[in-house]
């Protein structure tokens, strides 16, 4: 389809000045991804942070890691509050982001080069154009950088701090004025209600993250096995490049930015981690949700309508399912939202702030799929284990 090799060679050349990312350096052209994003944010305006905006963010963040003392006895997660524009969001996240995104992308990447480098090519003709194999590769990085990039700019212009997708983006709890501003649109709340209530929710989580050591790597375990499980389908990656002419850059450009070429098939494999990955976004979304309400209790009185909004914003798939769908062919929502918080109050009403938040010690410890179809049992279940016993081995369980 390409025709002799010399074509190709000089056909490749001409997408030179397109790749910027130097060889070996990843299946992803992190530098233009993030240049993308930023010029996606800046196009609809992306103000730099004013001192009052930081400085009322920063109170806001340190208040609501104060009421949480209260309501949790994770101790604080926050130690350097911090307000971002979203060009900073973009450039603090991307590290995690690299992380997700790069053990799909490797697949996706060689896939195109492979597809691109060999299909309908004589083995003769293949071995000639086997130094153009790094370029086609570094080529394909490129597309999936671009894709990267677009939906990175997309979720900046919604996110409102670093924990919007129930993922661990940062170690740094940061809300962005621009954020809080578009989730404020059509409330009728005192701005500042509004704005505390959601620093509640970013130092809530910072609790968890910071303080259960286990729980990143696991949420982030589970997007990586997913990962891992991708089988690409390359005929359809074939026919949607058959036919194009070699010498036309934008043709090839075109075709292989479509999001229908990065979307993976779905094995078993890949179900099971989705859905332990629900699961634990359910359970940790569900625990931040009844800490802030018992935090806000008494002292926020728009708490209960702000709580509400937030759950239908995150049940209707908002900017997580949208972004994940995108960048690792995954859709990401706390499904069983509801029926979490449900639990983590019966288990405070049963055992205390003490026995609930003991759960978090480790995963073994913690609810099941299955428990969030009966809480009751699960509360009426065993009220204290004792961790050491976890690791213990039969023939000293035995003993004792």
């Amino acid at each position: 389809m390409f025709g002799n090799p010399e074509q190709m060679a000089q056909a490749m050349r001409q997408f030179a000045d397109m790749l910027s990312a130097p060889q070996g350096s990843g299946p992803v052209n992190w530098d233009m991804a993030k240049n993308i994003a930023r010029h996606a944010v800046v196009a609809e305006s992306d103000p730099s942070v004013m001192e009052g905006e930081r400085r009322q963010i920063v109170e806001a963040l340190r208040l609501a890691d104060l009421w949480l003392n209260e309501a949790t006895t994770l101790p604080s997660g926050v130690s350097n509050p911090q307000a971002w524009s979203r060009s900073e969001w973009i450039e603090n996240t991307v590290p995690v982001w690299r992380t997700l995104c790069e053990p799909i992308a490797a697949r996706m990447v060689e896939t195109m080069g492979g597809a691109l480098g060999g299909a309908g090519l004589p083995p003769e003709a293949q071995q000639m154009a086997g130094p153009l194999m790094g370029m086609l590769k570094q080529m394909g990085g490129m597309m999936v950088g671009q894709q990267i990039g677009q939906a990175l700019g997309s979720l900046a212009r919604e996110v409102i701090g670093t924990t919007d997708i129930g993922l661990p983006l940062s170690d740094t709890a940061a809300l962005l004025p621009g954020g809080i501003a578009s989730f404020s649109e059509g409330l009728e709340h005192p701005a500042d209600e509004i704005r505390l209530y959601l620093a509640l929710r970013e130092a809530a989580h910072h609790r968890l993250f910071q303080h259960v050591p286990w729980l990143r790597a696991s949420l982030l375990g589970a997007v990586e096995e997913y990962a891992r499980g991708i089988t690409v389908d390359t005929s359809a990656l074939e026919e949607q490049i058959r036919g194009l002419d070699i010498n036309n850059p934008e043709a090839i450009q075109e075709a292989l930015s479509g999001g229908a070429l990065l979307k993976p098939e779905e094995t078993e494999r890949q179900k099971a981690a989705l859905a332990r990955l629900e699961t634990m976004l359910a359970l940790v979304e569900g625990w931040v949700a009844t800490v802030v309400d018992d935090a806000a209790d008494g002292k926020l009185p728009s708490a209960v309508a702000l709580a509400e909004t937030v759950r239908r914003r995150r049940a209707t798939g908002g900017p997580a399912e949208l972004t994940f769908g995108t960048l690792v062919g995954l859709e990401l929502r706390p499904r069983r939202l509801r029926e979490a918080a449900t639990l983590w109050r019966a288990l405070k009403e049963a055992r205390g702030i003490d026995g609930r938040d003991a759960l978090w010690g480790h995963p073994d410890l913690l609810p099941q799929a299955d428990d969030l179809d009966d809480p009751d049992a699960f509360v009426r279940g065993e009220a204290a284990w004792d961790i050491s016993q976890l690791d213990a081995k039969p023939d000293e369980d035995d003993q004792s």
